[in-house]
């Protein structure tokens, strides 16, 4: 059976940090690229980050840019999400995915066959 389990959530003030992780079971995501959506209070769900299948190519939504940094750690099988600068508007339930299909864009939902159960983290002001 297929996991993805995320970690690493929590209540945090605005500036603050967090470090997001997803630790995969069931089948090695080591030759997929891998990423992190969010789904903001009473918003659609949308995409942070991506990394590719061996992190040498990384890619971000424009407000996350220079503040969230999206790593991977093969040999674990877990992959990561640093966020710096948090701000109240990156309030969301974080959902990391895998299984990435080539013949979409990383930054569909559709793109990926495996999904975590969220995470919440809030910013307080």
């Amino acid at each position: 059976q297929v996991q993805l389990v995320e970690s690493g959530g929590g209540l945090v003030q605005a500036g603050g940090s967090l470090r997001l992780s997803c630790a995969a079971s069931g089948r090695t995501f080591s030759s997929d690229a891998m990423g992190w959506f969010r789904q903001p209070p009473g918003k659609e769900r949308e995409f942070v980050a991506a990394v590719s299948w061996n992190g040498d190519r990384l890619y971000y939504t424009n407000s996350v840019k220079g503040r969230f940094t999206i790593s991977r750690d093969n040999a674990k099988n877990t992959m990561y999400l640093q966020m710096n600068s948090l701000k109240p508007e990156d309030t969301a339930v974080y959902y990391c995915a895998g299984g990435y299909s080539s013949a979409s864009s990383v930054y569909t939902e559709r793109s990926y066959r495996y999904w975590g159960q969220g995470t919440q983290v809030t910013v307080s002001s």
